[in-house]
């Protein structure tokens, strides 16, 4: 028991809303309605109370990881019976900020608590609960249309299929995000035998969305993955390779010595990924599920090349 390992999940923009209830007799409305009490101003020591809650979370609940936080925000209404507190958390990180939301209305209440339990006893903290929660892998998996077909390479002299980690790996991650493999196969650092094989699946008639191709990317006399890839490529999409050595850099120096590339070829998106089983998972950890998005770009199924979130909180401060 204890923490749970987030230390693979990829960085997103993560927020949760969470609100606190606090229902009090009628009798004491018309003197708190404004915000004052005899210790202060009741909505100023909310506000301060629910900030300081949600920043002290990973101080109070003994499993939460401390978190970078970057925005909160604490808005408090009053009726005849009851005070609402909401607390809004945002995060660029690799966990949610559920927690630090509940702990901040939860604060807030428990602050306006002690604050009113002089004016009149029958108060009570009601309906602590998440009233929204965004980001993380689970925005970002989409439903396609249409069947999704892969093929693995795996580019090696010496590898064979009981020995070959990293290819298996990548065909049950793929299997994980709904894709068939059509083909996996061993071939050699060969930049013919290598062109010839992804222009060969590429162009083949049952439509291949993915290419996986897992070696050959280092800076070795044999290393020849990515010129092949180079020669048959339409477009490069560069972002994809920056975002996987971006990713791998966090967690090992030995990323940026990796030149994979990737792009499209008609339909077809080919990646090349390093031959390690180590730093393939730690690729497909970057790659998926943000990637499946091209395959809807790719097929026309999508008509702008906006996702949904990129205009979130645009009417907010940088």
């Amino acid at each position: 028991m204890g923490m749970i390992d987030v230390g693979d999940k990829p960085e997103s923009l993560r927020s949760a809303i969470a609100q606190a209830v606090l229902e009090f007799d009628n009798s004491i409305y018309d003197a708190i309605k404004d915000g004052n009490s005899p210790k202060g101003n009741i909505f100023e020591i909310a506000r301060m109370a629910g900030t300081m809650g949600a920043k002290k979370t990973s101080d109070l609940i003994p499993y939460c990881h401390p978190i970078p936080i970057d925005d909160i925000k604490v808005d408090l209404t009053i009726e005849h019976n009851r005070m609402e507190i909401k607390v809004r958390v945002k995060s660029v990180w690799n966990t949610g900020v559920e927690m630090e939301a509940l702990t901040g209305a939860t604060v807030a209440a428990l602050s306006v608590y002690d604050i009113l339990k002089p004016l009149k006893k029958s108060l009570s903290i009601n309906n602590i609960t998440i009233l929204e929660k965004k980001g993380g892998i689970g925005d970002f998996i989409e439903n396609f249309n249409e069947n999704l077909y892969a093929v693995v390479l795996t580019i090696s002299d010496t590898r064979n299929k009981d020995q070959d980690k990293s290819g298996k790996l990548i065909v049950d991650v793929l299997s994980k995000y709904g894709f068939t493999t059509v083909e996996y196969k061993i071939i050699p650092d060969d930049i013919e035998i290598i062109e010839n094989e992804l222009r060969t699946y590429s162009d083949y008639k049952k439509k291949i969305n993915i290419i996986i191709t897992t070696g050959g990317t280092g800076v070795g006399a044999r290393d020849v993955t990515p010129e092949a890839t180079r020669k048959i490529l339409d477009k490069e999409v560069s972002g994809i390779i920056e975002n996987i050595r971006h990713y791998g850099q966090k967690r090992t120096p030995l990323s940026m010595l990796s030149r994979g590339i990737a792009g499209i070829r008609g339909k077809t998106l080919i990646v090349n990924l390093p031959g390690s089983t180590l730093a393939v998972s730690q690729s497909l950890n970057a790659l998926f599920p943000g990637v499946i998005h091209i395959f809807k770009i790719i097929s026309g199924q999508h008509s702008s090349h906006h996702h949904p979130h990129d205009h979130e909180d645009d009417d907010e401060e940088d």
